[in-house]
């Protein structure tokens, strides 16, 4: 899959942007959001997958003020230092990386019929803001934390937006589930689906101890089928 970095040029300075391309060179963008883990070899074969469905998709680096190349390896020891460097994150400015890195898939001139944000975990809860603040064209949100405390956000969306979660999280009350369940049902164009037999990040296939084959197939099948009506490659 053709890949580069581009320079994302920022308030407080320039970063490197990843960017998957397809095979044709052209497409709809994706703006791909990270975990607390850092940019890794999974969100690198996340990338990949939406690049081989049609997508122009850039990864952020989130952690590059205080952890710049940083990433966790995904047992309990890698999630104890994951949380110890993502406790250094300012959300705000997380914010604002997103939405600068959707201005710029947006500016380029291979992202064509538009661009859309898709997050897991801190990504997840990054999504959702940044389709409340911003104003992407589809936003996909994975078992983002924040996303129950911030649902008053909800009335400023006005993209078609997913929401996925796992019904056995840990890190996420089945109560802060249902209260986006609710939000949802009133909300046009958006919708949720739950995986009830899995946990946190169970996407995330390269974390034996949160990886969910079964509920990561299904949720995968949803959110592609969703990109083919909301913004097809």
């Amino acid at each position: 899959m053709p890949t580069r970095t581009d320079q994302l040029q920022l308030a407080d300075g320039t970063v490197g942007l990843p960017v998957w391309l397809p095979e044709s060179g052209r497409g709809p963008g994706l703006v791909l959001v990270q975990e607390i883990f850092g940019l890794d070899a999974y969100l690198a074969g996340v990338a990949a997958d939406l690049a081989a469905l049609g997508y122009v998709v850039a990864v952020p680096e989130l952690f590059w003020r205080f952890a710049p190349g940083w990433s966790s390896e995904h047992d309990e020891a890698g999630v104890t230092r994951a949380m110890e460097v993502s406790g250094a994150f300012d959300p705000a400015q997380g914010l604002l990386d997103v939405l600068a890195a959707l201005a710029h898939l947006r500016a380029l001139p291979e992202v064509t019929d538009g661009a859309g944000v898709l997050g897991f975990c801190l990504g997840g809860s990054l999504a959702f803001s940044a389709a409340a603040a911003g104003t992407p064209d589809v936003a996909i949100s994975f078992y983002g934390s924040a996303v129950a405390s911030d649902l008053a956000s909800l009335a400023e969306v006005s993209c078609p937006l997913q929401f996925h979660f796992g019904g056995q999280d840990p890190f996420i009350p089945r109560s802060d589930v249902r209260a986006v369940e609710s939000a949802v049902a009133s909300h046009p164009d958006a919708e949720i689906h739950v995986q009830e037999d899995a946990g946190h990040a169970f996407h995330n296939r390269v974390a034996p101890m949160f990886h969910h084959p079964a509920a990561a197939a299904r949720a995968w099948a949803l959110t592609t089928e969703f990109l083919r009506r909301t913004l097809p490659a």
